[in-house]
C-alpha cells in the first residue's frame, strides 16, 4: 500500500473515532447532567484530561509510543491556553443563551480561517468559503432558536473564540514545527491542562451553578457515569489531536458541527427530543455544506499532489537529459572536460 493511501486511511479512521467518540460522550454527559444532576462540566472536563493522562502514561510505559521532550515552554503555554478556553466555553454557556452560544461556536471556524490567513498566509480558495458560508447557515438553522445579548457574556464569548481557535491552530503548527505526534503532545500538555482546570474549575461551576462540587451526593449510579464519561474521554482527546494534526483546525471544526448534528438526530431518536422541520432543514443544508467543503478539500488536494509529481519528473527529466541543461542555457562539458555555452539552435527555431 503506498504512504498516499495509508495516509488517507489514518485521516479517514481519526475522523470516525473522533465522531464516535465524541457524540457517545454527549450522550453519557448528558444523561450525567439532565438526569443525575451532576452539572459541574469545568471540573469534569479536568477529570477527563487526568484520566487521559493516566492511561498514556501506561501506554508510554508499555511503549505503544515513544516519549519525545521538546520546549517546555511551548508545552506550558500551549496546555494553560487549552485548558483556559475550555473555562472560557463553559464560561460562555452560564452567562449567554444557548443561541448565542451557539453562534460563538459559529464564529470559531470565520476566526480560524481569519487567523489562519492573516499570521500564516493561508489562502482558502473561494469553493472552500462557499462551503463553509452554507454549512454554517445549516448549523445556524437548525441550532440558534433566541439571542439574548449581555455585555459579560459577550466579551467571555469573544475571549472563548479567540483562545479556542488559537489553541486549535497551536495543535497543528506545534505537531509540524517540533515534528511530534498527536499522541506525544497530548502526553506532554494534557498535565498543564488538568491542573489549570482542576484549579479553577470548582470556582468556575460554582459560579455557574451556585453549587459545591466537592459537596455533591455522589451516588453509585452518579460515579459509573462519571468513569464512563473519563474513559470515553481519552478516546476523544486522543482523536481531537489526531484530527487536526493530520488535517486542519477549519476541518476539525467542520467534523465538530457534523458532531452537533449527529447530537440532534441521536437525540430525537434515542431520547426523544422535540424536533421540528427547522431543524431538519438545517441539518440537510448543513450536510450540503460538509459534502461540498469535503469535495472541495479533496479536489484540490488531488491537484497539489498532481502539481508536485508533475514538478518532481521534470526535475528528474532535467537531471538525466543533458540536451534538456543545454536548452535552458547550462551549457554542456566539451571534450576535455571544459564547460561549453550553450549554441544557437536553428533547427528548433525552424521547426517551432
Amino acid at each position: 500500500m503506498s504512504e498516499g493511501k495509508r495516509y488517507q486511511l489514518g485521516t479517514i479512521g481519526a475522523l470516525s473515532l473522533s465522531v464516535v467518540s465524541s457524540v457517545s460522550i454527549v450522550i453519557c454527559n448528558k444523561a450525567l447532567i439532565s438526569t443525575l444532576g451532576f452539572t459541574f462540566a469545568t471540573t469534569l472536563t479536568s477529570w477527563h484530561l487526568l484520566v487521559t493522562f493516566c492511561s498514556l502514561h501506561i501506554a508510554l510505559w508499555m511503549k505503544w509510543f515513544e516519549h519525545k521532550p521538546f520546549d517546555p515552554r511551548a508545552v506550558m503555554g500551549f496546555g494553560i491556553l487549552n485548558g483556559t478556553s475550555i473555562g472560557l466555553l463553559n464560561l460562555s454557556l452560564g452567562f449567554n443563551s444557548v443561541g448565542f452560544y451557539q453562534m460563538t461556536k459559529l464564529a470559531i471556524i470565520p476566526c480560524t480561517v481569519l487567523l489562519e490567513t492573516l499570521f500564516f498566509r493561508k489562502l482558502f480558495s473561494r469553493n472552500v468559503q462557499i462551503s463553509l458560508t452554507v454549512l454554517l447557515m445549516g448549523v445556524g438553522i437548525a441550532t440558534v432558536t433566541d439571542l439574548q445579548l449581555n455585555v459579560l457574556g459577550s466579551v467571555l464569548s469573544l475571549l472563548a473564540v479567540i483562545t479556542t481557535c488559537v489553541a486549535q491552530i497551536m495543535t497543528n503548527t506545534i505537531q509540524k514545527k517540533f515534528k511530534v505526534s498527536s499522541t506525544q503532545l497530548l502526553y506532554q500538555s494534557c498535565p498543564y491542562q488538568a491542573i489549570t482546570l482542576f484549579v479553577t474549575g470548582p470556582f468556575v461551576d460554582g459560579l455557574l451553578t451556585n453549587q459545591n462540587v466537592f459537596a455533591f451526593n455522589y451516588t453509585p449510579q452518579v460515579l459509573a457515569f462519571i468513569v464512563l464519561s473519563c474513559l470515553i474521554s481519552v478516546s476523544v482527546n486522543f482523536s481531537t489531536f489526531l484530527v487536526i494534526g493530520k488535517t486542519s483546525p477549519v476541518t476539525y471544526q467542520v467534523l465538530g458541527h457534523l458532531k452537533t448534528c449527529l447530537v440532534l438526530a441521536f437525540g430525537y431518536v434515542l431520547l426523544r427530543d422535540p424536533f421540528s422541520w427547522r431543524n431538519i432543514l438545517g441539518i440537510l443544508i448543513a450536510i450540503v455544506g460538509m459534502v461540498l467543503y469535503s469535495y472541495c478539500c479533496n479536489l484540490e488536494s488531488q491537484q497539489k499532489a498532481s502539481a508536485e509529481a508533475a514538478q518532481i519528473s521534470q526535475a528528474k527529466e532535467t537531471e538525466s537529459d543533458p540536451l534538456l541543461s543545454v536548452e535552458n542555457g547550462g551549457g554542456i562539458l566539451a571534450e576535455g572536460g571544459v564547460a561549453s555555452a550553450p549554441g544557437w539552435n536553428s533547427n528548433k527555431d525552424l521547426h517551432a
